[in-house]
C-alpha cells in the first residue's frame, strides 16, 4: 500500500476544516448533567481468574441514561494503597474481552480500568454491555445510528459512558483519582480525545491512530469502513448531507482535542486508510498542551505501531503518572 494522504511535512501544518457548533460546550454540559442525575452505582465484584500477579474486579456502573455498562478493574496482586490509574477504551466492534488479556498496565504497577463499549463486542474481544437505545434507519455498523440528530446519535451515549467510566474507576479505593490517564486505539483513541475534552483534570492521554476525527475530510478521503458507512448512508438518503454533517460536528475529535488540558502522546500511520493520517494530525495540530508529541509510523496501515507504540507509552506515561 503506497502513501495516499498528505506528505509528512504537510501533515505537520495541516488544519481541519471541521466547523465547531456554537453550542458545542452547552450540548455536552447538558448531556453530562443529565447522566449525572443517575446514581453512578459503581460495583466492583472480585473475580477468580487463576492469575497470581493481579487482582481482577468485574465492574458495573451507570452510564448514559443510567444504563448498566461493564468493565474490568485490575490491580497488581497485594495492592493496599492507591495507585495511579490508567483507563482504556477499545476499538471499533470490540468489547472488554477477557481479563487475562488486560495485563500490560497492572504489570507496570498501575491500577487499570477498561470500559466495555455498549452494543459492541461481537467483532472481536467479546462484550457484555447491550445498548438499549434504538435508532432510525442506519447503515450496518455503528457510525450512522441516530445520525439524524446529535441528541440521538450513538456516540453521544458512548462518550457519556466514557466520562462515567473514568468517574467509576476513580471511585475505587485502590485508584488514585488525582493521577488518571486515558488511553485507547482507533475508536478507543477517539473516545480518549472526547474524554480529554470533557474531563479537565486528567494528567495524561494517549490516543493511538484515533478514529472519529476530522469528519469532513475522513468521510470524503477514504473508502474504508467505518468512515465509509457515512457515505453509504448518504448514498441512500441523498438529501441529508447537511443534517449528517451537523450531527457529526458535535462528536469530532478535533473539537475535543482543542479543549485538551493534559500532556498527550498521539500516534499516526502514514499508510492508514482506515483513519487517514491527516485526520489524526487535524486533532494533534490543535491540541493546546505544550507537552504533546506524536509517534509516526511511515510504512504502516491502521495497525500502527502495535508493540512499538506500547513501548513508547511505557516510556512516556509513567513519569507523568507518578510525578
Amino acid at each position: 500500500m503506497a502513501l495516499f494522504d498528505l506528505p509528512l511535512d504537510k501533515l505537520r501544518s495541516y488544519r481541519s476544516r471541521s466547523v465547531e457548533p456554537a453550542d458545542f460546550d452547552a450540548f455536552w454540559a447538558t448531556t453530562l448533567a443529565e447522566a449525572r442525575t443517575h446514581d453512578l452505582d459503581a460495583r466492583f465484584e472480585p473475580v477468580t481468574t487463576g492469575l497470581s500477579t493481579v487482582e481482577v474486579y468485574d465492574v458495573t456502573f451507570a452510564g448514559f441514561g443510567g444504563h448498566p455498562v461493564k468493565g474490568w478493574f485490575v490491580v497488581p496482586a497485594g495492592t493496599r494503597e492507591p495507585l495511579p490509574l490508567v483507563v482504556e477504551f477499545v476499538g471499533y466492534g470490540g468489547g472488554r474481552g477477557m481479563p487475562f488479556a488486560r495485563l500490560l498496565w497492572p504489570s507496570a504497577g498501575f491500577a487499570y480500568f477498561v470500559m466495555d463499549t455498549r452494543g459492541q463486542g461481537a467483532g472481536w474481544g467479546g462484550g457484555d454491555t447491550p445498548d438499549p437505545v434504538g435508532s432510525a434507519s442506519a447503515f450496518p455498523g455503528f457510525l450512522t445510528r441516530g445520525i439524524e440528530d446529535p441528541y440521538e446519535f450513538y456516540y453521544r451515549r458512548v462518550f457519556t459512558d466514557a466520562v462515567r467510566a473514568v468517574e467509576a474507576a476513580r471511585s475505587h479505593p485502590l485508584a488514585d483519582a488525582s493521577r488518571t490517564a486515558a488511553i485507547g486505539r482507533s475508536q478507543g483513541g477517539g473516545i480518549t480525545l472526547a474524554v480529554a475534552g470533557l474531563i479537565p483534570d486528567l494528567v495524561a492521554i494517549s490516543p493511538d491512530v484515533p478514529f472519529l476525527c476530522d469528519f469532513p475530510r475522513a468521510t470524503t478521503l477514504t473508502d474504508r469502513d467505518p468512515y465509509r458507512e457515512v457515505g453509504k448512508y448518504l448514498n441512500t438518503y441523498r438529501r441529508r448531507g447537511e443534517q449528517v454533517r451537523r450531527t457529526l460536528s458535535y462528536f469530532d475529535g478535533v473539537h475535543f482535542a482543542a479543549r485538551g488540558r493534559a500532556p498527550a502522546l498521539f500516534s499516526a500511520a502514514l499508510e492508514d486508510q482506515t483513519c487517514p493520517p491527516s485526520t489524526v494530525f487535524g486533532a494533534f495540530n490543535v491540541y493546546p498542551h505544550e507537552d504533546r508529541t506524536i509517534e509516526v509510523y511511515e510504512f504502516n496501515g491502521h495497525e500502527g505501531g502495535q508493540a512499538y507504540q506500547e513501548e513508547a507509552q511505557l516510556a512516556w506515561l509513567p513519569p507523568r503518572l507518578t510525578a
